[in-house]
Protein backbone atom coordinates (compact mmCIF):
# COMPACT_ATOMS: atom_id res chain seq x y z
CA UNK A 1 0.00 0.00 0.00
CA UNK A 2 1.51 3.38 -1.23
CA UNK A 3 0.15 6.30 1.48
CA UNK A 4 -1.50 5.97 4.51
CA UNK A 5 -4.16 8.77 3.97
CA UNK A 6 -7.63 7.40 4.98
CA UNK A 7 -7.62 5.21 1.62
CA UNK A 8 -4.62 3.78 2.65
CA UNK A 9 -5.08 3.28 6.13
CA UNK A 10 -8.37 1.07 5.33
CA UNK A 11 -6.56 -1.01 2.90
CA UNK A 12 -3.86 -1.88 4.96
CA UNK A 13 -6.35 -2.74 7.71
CA UNK A 14 -8.38 -4.50 5.49
CA UNK A 15 -5.81 -7.25 3.92
CA UNK A 16 -4.44 -7.70 7.04
CA UNK A 17 -7.86 -8.73 8.53
CA UNK A 18 -8.15 -10.75 5.54
CA UNK A 19 -4.13 -12.20 6.54
CA UNK A 20 -4.96 -12.32 9.79
CA UNK A 21 -8.23 -15.24 9.38
CA UNK A 22 -5.86 -17.34 6.81
CA UNK A 23 -5.85 -15.42 3.04
CA UNK A 24 -1.93 -16.23 1.85
CA UNK A 25 -0.85 -12.71 1.44
CA UNK A 26 1.15 -10.46 3.10
CA UNK A 27 0.75 -6.57 3.43
CA UNK A 28 3.24 -3.82 3.46
CA UNK A 29 2.63 0.17 3.57
CA UNK A 30 5.00 2.72 2.45
CA UNK A 31 4.39 6.61 2.67
CA UNK A 32 7.08 9.06 1.74
CA UNK A 33 6.17 11.33 4.60
CA UNK A 34 6.71 11.28 7.73
CA UNK A 35 5.60 13.05 11.23
CA UNK A 36 3.46 11.94 14.40
CA UNK A 37 0.61 11.76 13.10
CA UNK A 38 1.79 9.01 10.11
CA UNK A 39 4.03 7.41 13.22
CA UNK A 40 0.54 7.20 15.24
CA UNK A 41 -1.09 5.24 11.94
CA UNK A 42 1.90 3.16 11.60
CA UNK A 43 1.63 1.70 14.98
CA UNK A 44 -1.57 0.47 14.86
CA UNK A 45 -1.02 -0.68 11.47
CA UNK A 46 1.92 -2.47 12.88
CA UNK A 47 -0.41 -4.19 15.81
CA UNK A 48 -2.79 -5.77 12.64
CA UNK A 49 0.67 -7.30 11.25
CA UNK A 50 1.37 -4.72 8.87
CA UNK A 51 5.13 -4.03 8.10
CA UNK A 52 5.32 0.03 7.58
CA UNK A 53 7.67 2.06 6.26
CA UNK A 54 7.85 5.78 6.62
CA UNK A 55 10.35 8.50 4.90
CA UNK A 56 11.22 6.43 2.67
CA UNK A 57 10.61 5.34 -1.06
CA UNK A 58 12.04 1.89 -1.06
CA UNK A 59 9.65 -0.85 -1.40
CA UNK A 60 9.90 -4.29 -1.05
CA UNK A 61 11.33 -5.80 -4.10
CA UNK A 62 8.96 -9.55 -3.77
CA UNK A 63 5.54 -7.44 -3.66
CA UNK A 64 3.12 -8.60 -6.05
CA UNK A 65 0.70 -6.03 -6.03
CA UNK A 66 0.84 -2.45 -5.74
CA UNK A 67 -2.13 -0.84 -3.84
CA UNK A 68 -2.09 3.69 -4.25
CA UNK A 69 -3.24 6.38 -2.52
CA UNK A 70 -5.29 9.01 -5.10
CA UNK A 71 -3.06 11.51 -3.73
CA UNK A 72 0.43 10.66 -5.05
CA UNK A 73 1.48 12.29 -8.26
CA UNK A 74 2.34 9.82 -11.38
CA UNK A 75 5.89 11.62 -11.35
CA UNK A 76 6.68 11.05 -7.87
CA UNK A 77 9.78 9.23 -6.45
CA UNK A 78 7.56 6.78 -4.72
CA UNK A 79 5.46 6.62 -8.32
CA UNK A 80 8.07 6.16 -10.21
CA UNK A 81 9.64 3.06 -7.46
CA UNK A 82 6.77 1.80 -7.82
CA UNK A 83 6.48 1.59 -11.43
CA UNK A 84 9.96 0.41 -11.87
CA UNK A 85 9.16 -3.13 -9.83
CA UNK A 86 6.97 -4.26 -12.84
CA UNK A 87 3.81 -5.26 -11.22
CA UNK A 88 0.46 -4.29 -11.15
CA UNK A 89 -0.53 -0.58 -9.82
CA UNK A 90 -3.85 -0.65 -8.67
CA UNK A 91 -6.09 2.02 -7.12
CA UNK A 92 -8.03 1.73 -4.12
CA UNK A 93 -11.49 1.43 -5.49
CA UNK A 94 -10.17 -0.53 -8.01
CA UNK A 95 -9.08 -3.37 -5.25
CA UNK A 96 -12.56 -2.21 -3.31
CA UNK A 97 -14.63 -3.59 -7.06
CA UNK A 98 -12.41 -6.70 -7.03
CA UNK A 99 -13.54 -7.58 -2.97
CA UNK A 100 -16.87 -6.30 -3.84
CA UNK A 101 -20.49 -8.42 -4.09
CA UNK A 102 -22.38 -5.12 -4.35
CA UNK A 103 -23.32 -3.75 -7.21
CA UNK A 104 -21.56 -0.22 -7.86
CA UNK A 105 -23.00 2.70 -9.27
CA UNK A 106 -20.23 5.44 -9.81
CA UNK A 107 -20.35 9.17 -10.27
CA UNK A 108 -17.56 11.46 -11.89
CA UNK A 109 -16.88 14.23 -12.89
CA UNK A 110 -14.51 17.37 -12.83
CA UNK A 111 -17.64 19.91 -10.53
CA UNK A 112 -20.84 18.66 -8.85
CA UNK A 113 -20.06 14.99 -8.04
CA UNK A 114 -20.08 14.95 -4.32
CA UNK A 115 -23.36 16.65 -4.57
CA UNK A 116 -24.98 13.82 -7.17
CA UNK A 117 -22.98 11.05 -4.87
CA UNK A 118 -25.07 12.52 -2.05
CA UNK A 119 -28.23 12.81 -4.11
CA UNK A 120 -28.32 9.64 -5.28
CA UNK A 121 -27.93 8.01 -2.35
CA UNK A 122 -30.87 10.19 -0.79
CA UNK A 123 -33.33 9.18 -3.38
CA UNK A 124 -32.16 5.28 -2.98
CA UNK A 125 -32.87 5.78 0.29
CA UNK A 126 -36.66 7.70 -0.40
CA UNK A 127 -36.83 4.84 -2.42
CA UNK A 128 -36.39 1.99 0.53
CA UNK A 129 -33.15 0.69 -1.06
CA UNK A 130 -30.24 -0.50 0.87
CA UNK A 131 -27.13 1.75 -0.12
CA UNK A 132 -24.28 3.26 1.05
CA UNK A 133 -21.98 5.92 0.20
CA UNK A 134 -18.29 5.83 -0.51
CA UNK A 135 -15.07 6.67 -2.24
CA UNK A 136 -14.02 10.09 -2.08
CA UNK A 137 -17.19 10.65 0.69
CA UNK A 138 -18.27 8.43 3.26
CA UNK A 139 -16.27 5.39 4.17
CA UNK A 140 -13.71 4.02 1.73
CA UNK A 141 -15.19 1.36 -0.39
CA UNK A 142 -12.19 -0.92 0.65
CA UNK A 143 -13.72 -0.58 4.45
CA UNK A 144 -17.41 -1.18 3.65
CA UNK A 145 -17.39 -3.93 0.98
CA UNK A 146 -16.37 -6.80 3.46
CA UNK A 147 -19.65 -5.38 5.66
CA UNK A 148 -22.71 -5.32 2.51
CA UNK A 149 -24.14 -8.04 0.53
CA UNK A 150 -25.36 -8.02 -2.99
CA UNK A 151 -28.69 -6.40 -1.85
CA UNK A 152 -26.64 -2.78 -1.10
CA UNK A 153 -26.05 -0.80 -3.56
CA UNK A 154 -22.51 1.24 -3.34
CA UNK A 155 -22.78 4.81 -4.88
CA UNK A 156 -18.98 6.15 -5.35
CA UNK A 157 -17.68 9.21 -5.93
CA UNK A 158 -15.01 8.73 -8.26
CA UNK A 159 -12.07 10.95 -8.68
CA UNK A 160 -10.28 11.07 -11.82
CA UNK A 161 -7.01 9.61 -9.82
CA UNK A 162 -8.40 6.62 -8.54
CA UNK A 163 -10.44 6.01 -12.41
CA UNK A 164 -6.24 6.54 -13.65
CA UNK A 165 -5.64 2.97 -11.94
CA UNK A 166 -8.49 1.05 -12.42
CA UNK A 167 -8.62 -2.34 -14.77
CA UNK A 168 -11.72 -4.22 -14.00
CA UNK A 169 -14.10 -1.48 -11.91
CA UNK A 170 -17.13 -1.83 -13.95
CA UNK A 171 -20.43 0.09 -12.48
CA UNK A 172 -23.53 -1.01 -13.21
CA UNK A 173 -24.72 2.82 -13.17
CA UNK A 174 -22.17 5.54 -14.33
CA UNK A 175 -22.67 9.09 -14.27
CA UNK A 176 -20.05 11.89 -15.98
CA UNK A 177 -21.29 15.43 -15.01
CA UNK A 178 -18.20 17.20 -17.12
CA UNK A 179 -15.09 17.64 -17.74
CA UNK A 180 -13.36 21.22 -17.11
CA UNK A 181 -9.86 22.09 -17.20
CA UNK A 182 -8.67 20.57 -13.51
CA UNK A 183 -5.52 18.68 -11.79
CA UNK A 184 -3.44 19.38 -15.02
CA UNK A 185 -0.48 19.37 -12.32
CA UNK A 186 -1.03 15.55 -11.39
CA UNK A 187 -2.32 14.48 -15.16
CA UNK A 188 -0.21 16.58 -17.43
CA UNK A 189 -2.74 17.73 -19.64
CA UNK A 190 -6.72 18.23 -20.07
CA UNK A 191 -6.78 15.37 -22.39
CA UNK A 192 -4.75 12.93 -20.21
CA UNK A 193 -7.11 14.55 -17.56
CA UNK A 194 -10.36 13.65 -19.84
CA UNK A 195 -8.94 9.93 -20.66
CA UNK A 196 -8.69 9.34 -16.63
CA UNK A 197 -12.03 10.52 -16.46
CA UNK A 198 -13.95 8.45 -19.07
CA UNK A 199 -12.28 5.18 -17.44
CA UNK A 200 -15.92 5.02 -15.58
CA UNK A 201 -16.99 3.70 -18.30
CA UNK A 202 -14.30 1.49 -19.43
CA UNK A 203 -16.25 -2.08 -18.83
CA UNK A 204 -19.59 -0.74 -19.43
CA UNK A 205 -21.72 -2.49 -22.06
CA UNK A 206 -24.95 -4.61 -22.29
CA UNK A 207 -27.41 -3.85 -19.65
CA UNK A 208 -25.20 -1.30 -17.91
CA UNK A 209 -26.46 2.76 -17.81
CA UNK A 210 -24.34 5.69 -18.33
CA UNK A 211 -25.53 8.91 -17.67
CA UNK A 212 -24.19 11.96 -19.10
CA UNK A 213 -24.48 15.62 -19.18
CA UNK A 214 -24.63 16.48 -22.83
CA UNK A 215 -24.85 20.24 -22.12
CA UNK A 216 -20.96 20.17 -21.08
CA UNK A 217 -18.51 20.49 -23.83
CA UNK A 218 -16.12 18.37 -22.11
CA UNK A 219 -18.36 15.36 -21.71
CA UNK A 220 -20.89 15.70 -24.26
CA UNK A 221 -18.48 13.48 -27.14
CA UNK A 222 -18.54 10.76 -25.31
CA UNK A 223 -22.46 9.85 -25.30
CA UNK A 224 -22.39 8.74 -28.75
CA UNK A 225 -18.86 6.33 -28.26
CA UNK A 226 -20.75 4.76 -25.14
CA UNK A 227 -23.46 3.67 -26.90
CA UNK A 228 -21.22 1.95 -29.24
CA UNK A 229 -19.91 -0.32 -26.50
CA UNK A 230 -23.61 -1.26 -26.10
CA UNK A 231 -24.13 0.15 -22.99
CA UNK A 232 -27.82 2.53 -22.79
CA UNK A 233 -26.70 6.11 -22.74
CA UNK A 234 -29.20 8.84 -20.63
CA UNK A 235 -28.38 12.04 -21.79
CA UNK A 236 -28.75 15.14 -19.64
CA UNK A 237 -29.81 18.43 -20.66
CA UNK A 238 -31.70 21.35 -19.38
CA UNK A 239 -31.79 22.95 -23.14
CA UNK A 240 -32.64 20.11 -25.16
CA UNK A 241 -34.76 17.14 -25.49
CA UNK A 242 -33.54 13.58 -26.17
CA UNK A 243 -35.22 10.26 -26.27
CA UNK A 244 -34.90 8.61 -23.08
CA UNK A 245 -32.68 11.18 -21.53
CA UNK A 246 -33.47 13.76 -18.65
CA UNK A 247 -34.17 17.23 -19.49
CA UNK A 248 -36.20 20.67 -18.17
CA UNK A 249 -39.75 21.16 -19.56
CA UNK A 250 -41.41 24.66 -19.27
CA UNK A 251 -39.51 24.77 -15.95
CA UNK A 252 -40.04 21.50 -14.62
CA UNK A 253 -37.28 18.33 -14.28
CA UNK A 254 -38.85 15.54 -16.45
CA UNK A 255 -37.76 11.77 -17.95
CA UNK A 256 -38.24 10.80 -21.65
CA UNK A 257 -39.13 7.52 -21.45
CA UNK A 258 -39.46 5.81 -25.36
CA UNK A 259 -41.13 9.15 -26.06
CA UNK A 260 -43.27 9.80 -23.39
CA UNK A 261 -42.83 12.10 -20.72
CA UNK A 262 -42.46 11.82 -17.42
CA UNK A 263 -42.76 15.28 -14.54
CA UNK A 264 -40.47 15.09 -11.70
CA UNK A 265 -40.22 18.54 -9.74
CA UNK A 266 -40.45 22.02 -10.69
CA UNK A 267 -37.23 23.14 -10.61
CA UNK A 268 -38.09 26.31 -8.10
CA UNK A 269 -39.09 23.57 -5.44
CA UNK A 270 -34.89 22.30 -5.57
CA UNK A 271 -33.38 23.46 -2.41
CA UNK A 272 -29.90 23.47 -4.05
CA UNK A 273 -29.33 26.64 -5.65
CA UNK A 274 -27.91 27.27 -9.36
CA UNK A 275 -28.81 26.17 -12.53
CA UNK A 276 -25.29 23.89 -12.35
CA UNK A 277 -27.57 22.19 -9.64
CA UNK A 278 -30.76 21.65 -11.35
CA UNK A 279 -28.57 19.70 -14.26
CA UNK A 280 -26.84 17.93 -10.95
CA UNK A 281 -30.88 16.61 -9.94
CA UNK A 282 -31.71 15.61 -13.36
CA UNK A 283 -28.51 13.63 -13.51
CA UNK A 284 -28.62 12.20 -9.87
CA UNK A 285 -32.46 11.54 -10.76
CA UNK A 286 -31.65 9.96 -13.73
CA UNK A 287 -29.09 7.79 -12.71
CA UNK A 288 -31.03 6.26 -9.31
CA UNK A 289 -34.21 5.34 -11.34
CA UNK A 290 -31.85 3.30 -13.44
CA UNK A 291 -30.69 1.23 -10.36
CA UNK A 292 -33.67 0.98 -9.26
CA UNK A 293 -35.63 3.51 -7.53
CA UNK A 294 -39.45 4.80 -8.27
CA UNK A 295 -41.14 7.58 -9.38
CA UNK A 296 -42.29 8.69 -5.67
CA UNK A 297 -39.05 8.38 -3.76
CA UNK A 298 -37.46 10.21 -6.36
CA UNK A 299 -39.63 12.88 -6.26
CA UNK A 300 -39.99 12.93 -2.48
CA UNK A 301 -35.89 12.99 -2.28
CA UNK A 302 -35.39 15.81 -5.27
CA UNK A 303 -37.62 17.91 -3.02
CA UNK A 304 -35.87 17.05 0.53
CA UNK A 305 -32.17 17.08 -0.24
CA UNK A 306 -30.35 20.06 1.20
CA UNK A 307 -26.73 21.19 0.06
CA UNK A 308 -24.09 19.47 1.06
CA UNK A 309 -21.61 20.85 3.35
CA UNK A 310 -19.04 22.71 1.79
CA UNK A 311 -21.05 23.10 -1.29
CA UNK A 312 -22.85 26.42 -1.62
CA UNK A 313 -23.73 25.60 1.49
CA UNK A 314 -25.22 29.17 3.94
CA UNK A 315 -23.08 29.65 7.02
CA UNK A 316 -24.36 32.70 8.60
CA UNK A 317 -25.73 35.95 8.01
CA UNK A 318 -24.13 39.45 9.87
CA UNK A 319 -25.65 42.70 9.26
CA UNK A 320 -27.50 41.77 6.55
CA UNK A 321 -24.77 40.21 4.60
CA UNK A 322 -25.35 36.31 3.58
CA UNK A 323 -22.59 33.71 3.70
CA UNK A 324 -22.07 31.27 1.84
CA UNK A 325 -19.30 28.68 2.34
CA UNK A 326 -18.33 26.88 -1.00
CA UNK A 327 -14.82 25.80 0.10
CA UNK A 328 -15.43 22.65 -2.36
CA UNK A 329 -14.83 24.81 -5.72
CA UNK A 330 -11.25 24.23 -6.13
CA UNK A 331 -10.87 24.90 -10.00
CA UNK A 332 -12.14 27.98 -11.74
CA UNK A 333 -15.36 26.11 -13.51
CA UNK A 334 -16.91 25.63 -10.36
CA UNK A 335 -16.32 29.21 -9.42
CA UNK A 336 -18.29 29.74 -12.57
CA UNK A 337 -20.77 27.97 -11.86
CA UNK A 338 -20.99 29.09 -8.10
CA UNK A 339 -21.31 32.73 -9.38
CA UNK A 340 -24.86 32.13 -10.74
CA UNK A 341 -26.63 30.77 -8.07
CA UNK A 342 -27.03 34.60 -6.60
CA UNK A 343 -29.27 36.38 -9.45
CA UNK A 344 -28.90 40.23 -9.29
CA UNK A 345 -27.53 39.68 -5.85
CA UNK A 346 -23.78 41.67 -5.10
CA UNK A 347 -21.26 38.90 -4.43
CA UNK A 348 -18.13 39.21 -2.74
CA UNK A 349 -16.03 36.58 -4.04
CA UNK A 350 -13.09 35.55 -1.88
CA UNK A 351 -10.25 33.49 -3.93
CA UNK A 352 -7.26 31.46 -3.31
CA UNK A 353 -5.45 28.64 -1.93
CA UNK A 354 -2.72 26.36 -4.06
CA UNK A 355 -3.43 26.46 -8.00
CA UNK A 356 -3.86 23.06 -9.42
CA UNK A 357 -2.28 24.73 -13.20
CA UNK A 358 -5.25 26.29 -13.98
CA UNK A 359 -5.00 29.69 -15.95
CA UNK A 360 -7.16 32.44 -13.83
CA UNK A 361 -7.46 34.87 -16.48
CA UNK A 362 -10.87 33.57 -17.68
CA UNK A 363 -12.04 33.58 -14.16
CA UNK A 364 -11.11 36.58 -13.25
CA UNK A 365 -13.28 38.21 -15.95
CA UNK A 366 -16.26 36.47 -15.11
CA UNK A 367 -15.95 37.76 -11.41
CA UNK A 368 -15.39 41.17 -12.60
CA UNK A 369 -18.65 40.74 -14.86
CA UNK A 370 -20.84 39.05 -11.88
CA UNK A 371 -19.35 40.07 -8.52
CA UNK A 372 -18.53 43.63 -6.70
CA UNK A 373 -15.38 43.21 -5.36
CA UNK A 374 -12.75 40.19 -5.07
CA UNK A 375 -10.41 39.23 -1.89
CA UNK A 376 -7.46 36.84 -3.00
CA UNK A 377 -5.41 34.81 0.27
CA UNK A 378 -2.64 32.60 0.77
CA UNK A 379 -0.36 30.64 -1.64
CA UNK A 380 -1.60 31.89 -5.26
CA UNK A 381 -2.56 35.68 -4.10
CA UNK A 382 0.02 37.16 -6.18
CA UNK A 383 -1.35 35.03 -9.03
CA UNK A 384 -5.03 35.82 -9.03
CA UNK A 385 -4.50 39.06 -8.62
CA UNK A 386 -2.34 39.87 -11.62
CA UNK A 387 -4.30 38.18 -13.90
CA UNK A 388 -7.36 40.77 -12.81
CA UNK A 389 -4.77 42.82 -14.41
CA UNK A 390 -5.78 46.81 -14.16
CA UNK A 391 -9.60 48.46 -14.81
CA UNK A 392 -10.78 49.50 -11.85
CA UNK A 393 -12.31 46.54 -10.31
CA UNK A 394 -11.65 46.33 -6.77
CA UNK A 395 -9.12 43.43 -5.73
CA UNK A 396 -8.24 43.21 -2.05
CA UNK A 397 -5.03 40.78 -0.94
CA UNK A 398 -4.70 39.19 2.00
CA UNK A 399 -2.65 36.61 3.71
CA UNK A 400 -4.82 34.06 4.95
CA UNK A 401 -9.13 33.24 5.36
CA UNK A 402 -9.19 35.45 8.71
CA UNK A 403 -7.83 38.28 6.82
CA UNK A 404 -9.77 37.74 3.97
CA UNK A 405 -13.31 37.03 5.63
CA UNK A 406 -12.74 40.57 7.58
CA UNK A 407 -12.00 42.26 4.25
CA UNK A 408 -14.33 40.78 2.12
CA UNK A 409 -17.16 42.05 4.99
CA UNK A 410 -15.98 45.62 5.17
CA UNK A 411 -16.63 45.47 1.07
CA UNK A 412 -20.19 44.64 0.92
CA UNK A 413 -23.10 45.99 1.01
CA UNK A 414 -26.65 44.96 3.38
CA UNK A 415 -28.20 42.18 0.69
CA UNK A 416 -25.10 41.27 -0.11
CA UNK A 417 -23.11 37.79 -0.44
CA UNK A 418 -19.92 36.92 0.44
CA UNK A 419 -18.62 33.41 -1.06
CA UNK A 420 -15.87 31.70 -0.21
CA UNK A 421 -15.03 29.72 -3.83
CA UNK A 422 -11.90 29.68 -3.69
CA UNK A 423 -10.63 28.14 -7.06
CA UNK A 424 -7.35 26.44 -5.84
CA UNK A 425 -6.84 23.65 -3.66
CA UNK A 426 -6.67 24.32 0.01
CA UNK A 427 -3.37 22.68 0.92
CA UNK A 428 -1.24 25.64 1.48
CA UNK A 429 -2.95 26.45 4.73
CA UNK A 430 -5.42 23.48 5.13
CA UNK A 431 -5.60 19.68 5.21
CA UNK A 432 -8.40 19.85 3.45
CA UNK A 433 -11.33 21.53 1.54
CA UNK A 434 -13.49 20.68 4.36
CA UNK A 435 -10.85 21.86 6.88
CA UNK A 436 -11.06 25.65 4.87
CA UNK A 437 -14.66 25.08 5.21
CA UNK A 438 -14.72 24.43 8.66
CA UNK A 439 -12.97 27.51 9.85
CA UNK A 440 -15.03 29.84 7.39
CA UNK A 441 -17.62 28.27 8.89
CA UNK A 442 -16.37 29.25 12.77
CA UNK A 443 -15.40 32.83 11.53
CA UNK A 444 -18.34 33.93 10.32
CA UNK A 445 -19.99 32.10 13.90
CA UNK A 446 -17.70 34.45 15.85
CA UNK A 447 -18.14 37.82 13.45
CA UNK A 448 -22.23 37.04 14.28
CA UNK A 449 -21.21 37.12 17.94
CA UNK A 450 -18.91 40.14 17.82
CA UNK A 451 -15.59 38.39 18.10
CA UNK A 452 -12.80 38.00 15.34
Amino acid sequence: MLGLGRSGVAVASRLAADAAAGADLRVSAVDAAGGPRLAERADTLHACGVEVRLGTTELPDDVDLIVVSPGIPPRSPLMQAAFSLGVPVISEIELAYRLAVSPFVAITGTNGKTTVTSLVAHLLRESGIPCETVGNIGAPATAIVGEVGPATLLVTEVSSFQLAYTERFHPRVSVLLNITPDHIDWHGSLEAYAVDKTKVFANQTVGDIAVIDVDDEGSAPYADRIELQGARVCRVSRARRFRNGAMVVDGVLCLDEDGALVELVPAVELRIRGEHNVSNALAAAAAALAAGADLEGVRAGLRTFAPVAHRLEPVGEVGGIEFFNDSKATNPDAVFKALTSFDERGVVVLLGGRNKGNDFRPLTEEVRARCRAAVVFGESAADIAEAFGEGGFAVVRTPDLLQATRAAFELAHPGDVVLLSPACASFDQFDDYEQRGDRFREIVASMREGGE
